[in-house]
């Protein structure tokens, strides 16, 4: 299953409107065989499954191969750590900024930055080898914001834990 297999379900997601609740969009029987954790299925497929971008950068990935886990992330892991192609150089501008980033988000993000040194929800990473077989290492799927605030953060040595929680996806 690829993410054009699920145009469908993006089409009545679309028509829904804001009236199209997530509830109803994963209780679709198309996401039934993927068995993806709630806070996966949101913010990759629900909020970005018929992004042209994602499309471009992951449709060639057959959803089915996709494990998800929640990992410790080191922080150091996340200096060099890229995003997809379409939309290359973004994490870096959000890093250069980073006060900006957590100002414009609710009041509760910036709490939480300051009270924990991480994000309120974990981003979205996945392992190379899904889209190149020779491939190595992690990409930033969704949370190019939050991963980019990471690395202003750090380079600005505001307060950041050393680990942080992500979604891993691997083969």
């Amino acid at each position: 299953m690829k993410l054009s297999d699920l145009s469908p379900l993006m089409v009545r997601r679309r028509a829904g409107g804001l009236s199209y609740s997530y509830d109803q969009f994963r209780a679709d029987p198309a996401l039934a065989a993927l068995s993806w954790p709630d806070d996966v299925l949101e913010q990759f497929l629900f909020d970005h499954g018929d992004n042209a971008a994602f499309g471009n950068d992951y449709g060639g990935i057959d959803l089915r191969d996709i494990t998800w886990r929640l990992e410790t992330i080191p922080a150091a892991d996340f200096h060099t750590m890229p995003t997809g192609a379409s939309d290359a150089g973004c994490i870096e501008d959000y890093a250069d900024n980073p006060v900006h980033w957590v100002t414009v988000r609710p009041p509760e993000v910036g709490r939480h930055w300051e009270e924990h040194g991480t994000w309120r929800r974990p981003p979205l990473l996945l392992d190379r080898r899904l889209l190149d077989p020779a491939g190595s290492g992690l990409l930033v799927l969704e949370g190019r914001t939050r991963v980019g605030v990471l690395r202003g953060r750090l380079r600005e040595e505001l307060h950041a834990t050393p680990d942080h929680r992500a979604w891993v996806g691997r083969p």
